[in-house]
Parts: C-alpha cells; structure tokens; sequence
C-alpha cells in the first residue's frame, strides 16, 4: 500500500501544473457564462431573434433549438457542456497516452522499476493519480461555475450544476483509459496520442450529427460521445449509461495493466508494436 501511494502522490504532484491550469480555464469558462445569463434573459427578445437566424443545422449540432437554447438547461449546453468533452479531451489524451510511456521514451522507466516498486503499485498508483488530477480539474472549474450562480438567474443550486460535471469525468476518463491501453500497443506516446485524438474527433462529430441523420445512430452507439449527458439532476440521469461507461474504462485500464505485466520496459527512443503475449510470464508486481 505505501508503494501505491507513493506512486500516486509523485503522480499527482508531477500533474499540479495541469491541473491548475486546465481547472482554473474551465472556471475562467464559467466565471464568464454563467453570469451573462442575466443578460441574456434580459434582453430575451433580441438573443431569441439573433438565435432564430442560425441555420437549424447549426443548432441541433449542439442538441438544441431556437426554443431551448433560451432555457437554463439550454443555454448551459449550448455555451458549455457542449464542448467541454472535446476541450478536456485533450488532457485525457496526452496524459493517459504519458501516463506510463512517458518516462520509458525518456529513459527513467527503467531506473524506477529497479526500486523497490513494483509494476502493480506502480500502474495503479500512476492511474489513481490521473483519476485524482481528473477530479481535482472537475472541482475547481465547477466551483467557477457555482461562485455567481446565485447572480445568474439561471435558478439552479450548486448541486444541481455538479451533475453534467459527473457525465463529463466519465467522457474524459474513457478516453484516458484508451489512451494508456494504446500506448501498451503501440511504439510510441505518439502514435497512441493520435490514435485516440482521431477517436475523440470521430466519436464527437458522428454522435453531433445524429440528430442531422439518423442514419449515423448506430454508427455513434459504438462512440463514447453518445452517451454523454448534460442534465441537472440525478433522476434525469441515465445511470445505466454512466456506469456503463465507467465499467468499460475499468476493463480498460485491467487490460492495459495486465498488458504491462507482460511486456519488456522500452529504452530510451525504442519502440516496438507490443502485441499481447498470452504464454509469456508476467513481470514481478
């Protein structure tokens, strides 16, 4: 167990960097939104012409219309939530795709793995320390959007704005998790940074344009992004999405773990593609 936590405390400190600030972007994002709400609902008229002038392609992209758009939850999505996957997917992406690589491309890897570590308390500390950051990202940019909520005039309580922050951490932590199951795989950070930007560009725009042809429905059903949630309560919350998701990120990091168990700690600039040896011995946990 002191093995595990100092995995996840070097790891963790080693991201305070990141996530101050992708935190304190996201706060900045709600400290700016959430109170020009008062102005929108102000001058409602105006915004209601202004939004009845996009193209409704444009609109349903975002999940929404001219209609909803103007409503609390509407307008929080449209301005918010509808892009905040994309954007934190970008941390996911890098840090999961360096979360054990990183060090091996570097040439440290192999100097830790000779103290007394262990692969296990190594890989889980590493990745309870992402979860940890992850966390830690959520909790300061939803306290940016919680500080003027009562100034608003959107008439919801901190409680109520946390849970499109829970579907959210969801998102990003799939993406992390396929991210370290790539870089297992493939030679380099790199290519396994690539590969899941591609998926995370794919799975967001596929399961947007649902709405704009149907025809792509099950084509999105395989993508994360679909069953991503903006809704402000646990009742509207489709829980078997969310701890599908979650469960799929468990087996996920499981076989990327199982995965470094088995394969040889790359030098400093190699790589090789790194299949699954199923009748090979597992390294020392």
């Amino acid at each position: 167990m002191n093995r595990l936590w100092t995995a996840f405390r070097y790891t963790f400190i080693q991201m305070k960097g990141q996530i101050l600030g992708w935190g304190l972007g996201i706060a900045l994002l709600g400290l700016i939104i959430v109170p020009f709400y008062s102005v929108f609902g102000g001058q409602e008229e105006q915004f209601r012409q202004m939004i009845e002038s996009y193209p409704e392609e444009f609109l349903a992209f975002f999940g929404g219309d001219a209609t909803s758009v103007l409503s609390p939850e509407g307008y929080l999505k449209m301005y918010a939530f509808s892009m905040l996957p994309i954007i934190l997917g970008i941390f996911s992406v890098l840090a999961g795709s360096g979360l054990i690589v990183n060090d091996e491309e570097r040439g440290r890897m192999d100097l830790i793995v000779t103290h007394p570590v262990g692969r296990t308390s190594l890989f889980f500390g590493r990745f309870l320390g992402l979860l940890g950051a992850a966390i830690s990202i959520f909790a300061i940019g939803w306290l940016g959007f919680c500080i003027l909520l009562g100034q608003s005039g959107l008439g919801m309580t901190w409680g109520q704005l946390a849970v499109p922050f829970v579907s959210l951490l969801a998102q990003i932590l799939i993406y992390a998790a396929l991210a370290i199951l790539l870089s297992m795989l493939l030679p380099t950070r790199n290519l396994a940074a690539m590969g899941i930007g591609v998926v995370l560009v794919i799975s967001y725009f596929v399961s947007s344009m649902v709405s704009l042809n149907e025809s792509l429905e099950m084509v999105a059903k395989f993508l994360p992004h679909y069953y991503y949630q903006v809704e402000l309560s646990f009742q509207e919350l489709n829980l078997a999405w969310l701890f599908g998701l979650l469960g799929i990120t468990l087996v996920l990091v499981l076989v990327s773990w199982w995965l470094f168990l088995r394969r040889d700690i790359r030098l400093a600039g190699e790589g090789s593609w790194q299949l699954p040896k199923f009748f090979t011995k597992a390294k020392p946990i």
